[in-house]
């Protein structure tokens, strides 16, 4: 199992399910991440936090906390 956490920098990966409950995984379904969306990793700061990424045409900066919820192929 990969986590978006994980993912490297250049790479783009689809989202295969988004873990947490209630007001968390909702939170990053509004973002726009949701299952069979593709994500384009940019960026990773120097200590992994956050994370910024590429999702539907836009630009998307993650906490490596919610990042770790998000499984990718």
């Amino acid at each position: 199992m990969l986590t978006l956490k994980e993912t490297k920098c250049g790479q783009t990966v689809t989202v295969t399910k988004i873990h947490g409950a209630g007001a968390i995984k909702r939170r990053i379904m509004d973002m726009g991440i949701t299952k069979g969306t593709a994500v384009y990793v940019r960026k990773v700061a120097p200590l992994g936090d956050p994370v910024e990424v590429t999702v539907r045409g836009y630009e998307l900066s993650l906490r490596k906390a919610d990042a770790e919820l998000i499984e990718v192929q």
